[in-house]
């Protein structure tokens, strides 16, 4: 096994290094405190492929494979978290679910669009009453003649409130259990289709989430994305890829936190030298550094099982519950690095401690992980 990145690679890794840097950090405290979404800086990151990496050129993607896609992520997220967010969704969810599971023509219409980033995509599974439950979604499709009309709302949606496209899953055949729930690709302006309330949260701040409500809502026959009643099959399918992303999304946002630890340590001073020369801070920034090297192995094999064709329900799983609790723990000890001033916003570790924690919820519970990775173990058996 090969363990170094590829020249291209490094380039990537460096090109979105430096973006981040100059586009991105130093906005992120305002954006942060404004809860401002960086339409234009994410605009911009479209134009560089960011927001089409796993797609192919011919749909206007940048034709990368998910070792390189979790190269973008991590980078992004090593800056700000949030906008790493705003990317993983645009990729992982909205538009793979449309070129994984749609037809040439819903391919051909919507992926030039959202993979240049002329459109920000959303996608919507969570509902108020079905969380980790997401077989008991409420939201129901009915057929009228040949369009179907929506009714029911979603939560916890990200971009919905930028979103020129919405991924949206809603019940087809009660009696049908997982195989009676059916995608839909709703477009912004679309009658009976509305954004709700945008929520106030603890971080990712600058990343919109918020409702998704449908009132008679009427859609043609071919905005159903998939077979009828396969919407459900097919997210667990989108969700195998996503976790990749957020374990990389994990992996950034520790990356930052320790970054910003070890350069602290080197500068603060007590009792006559820097704190870094006290064993205490080097055995942190020694537990640190190796949970984000395991946290990155596993989030590249999972990737790299990926780009071959392989299944990665189990390792995905595992990359994203290790690397998500792994940052956890990291920027709390980055902030502890920083004792008092690690509670100041004038410092970044802030931010990095109030952002890691979704990491931990969004695209599963750590507990859903859990049981995702027992049931491919005894599966196994």
């Amino acid at each position: 096994m090969d363990f170094d990145y590829t020249q291209e690679q490094l380039h990537l890794k460096k090109s979105v290094r430096e973006f981040a840097l100059a586009e991105i950090a130093p906005h992120v405290a305002e954006w942060d405190e404004t809860q401002t979404f960086p339409l234009d800086a994410v605009k911009d990151a479209g134009a560089l492929g960011f927001l089409g990496a796993i797609f192919p050129e011919d749909l206007g993607g940048a034709g990368l494979g998910y070792i390189e896609y979790a190269i973008i992520i991590e980078e992004l997220a090593r800056v700000d978290p949030a906008f790493g967010l705003i990317v993983a969704a645009h990729n992982s969810l909205c538009t793979n679910h449309i070129y994984l599971a749609g037809s040439h023509e819903q391919r051909s219409k919507y992926l030039p669009k959202l993979t240049t980033g002329e459109w920000i995509g959303c996608w919507s599974l969570t509902e108020p009453e079905a969380g980790s439950d997401a077989a008991g979604t409420r939201t129901t499709a009915v057929r009228d003649g040949a369009d179907w009309i929506l009714n029911g709302a979603k939560t916890f949606t990200t971009n919905a409130h930028f979103a020129q496209v919405c991924v949206a899953m809603a019940v087809t055949d009660r009696t049908a259990s997982h195989h009676g729930i059916s995608a839909f690709i709703i477009e912004e302006g679309t009658p009976g289709f509305r954004v709700g309330k945008k929520e106030n949260k603890l971080g990712m701040r600058a990343s919109a989430t918020g409702e998704v409500i449908f009132t008679d809502c009427r859609l043609r026959a071919s905005q159903l994305l998939g077979a009828e009643g396969e919407g459900f099959v097919d997210s667990l399918r989108i969700l195998d890829g996503g976790r990749i992303s957020i374990a990389a999304l994990s992996v950034g946002t520790a990356q930052g936190a320790y970054d910003a630890a070890l350069s602290y340590s080197k500068q603060r001073r007590q009792f006559g030298k820097s704190i870094s020369e006290f064993q205490a801070i080097q055995n942190k920034l020694a537990d640190m550094a190796t949970a984000i090297d395991a946290s990155r192995l596993l989030t590249h094999r999972a990737a790299h099982m990926k780009d071959k064709g392989d299944r990665v329900t189990k390792e995905s799983a595992m990359a994203k519950l290790f690397s998500s609790e792994a940052a956890v723990r990291v920027c709390d000890e980055a902030l502890q690095i920083h004792g008092g001033y690690g509670f100041i916003k004038d410092y970044p570790v802030e931010k990095f401690y109030r952002d890691v924690k979704l990491c931990t919820i969004g695209e599963g519970t750590s507990e859903i992980q859990r049981l995702v990775i027992a049931r491919q173990l005894l599966k196994s058996q």
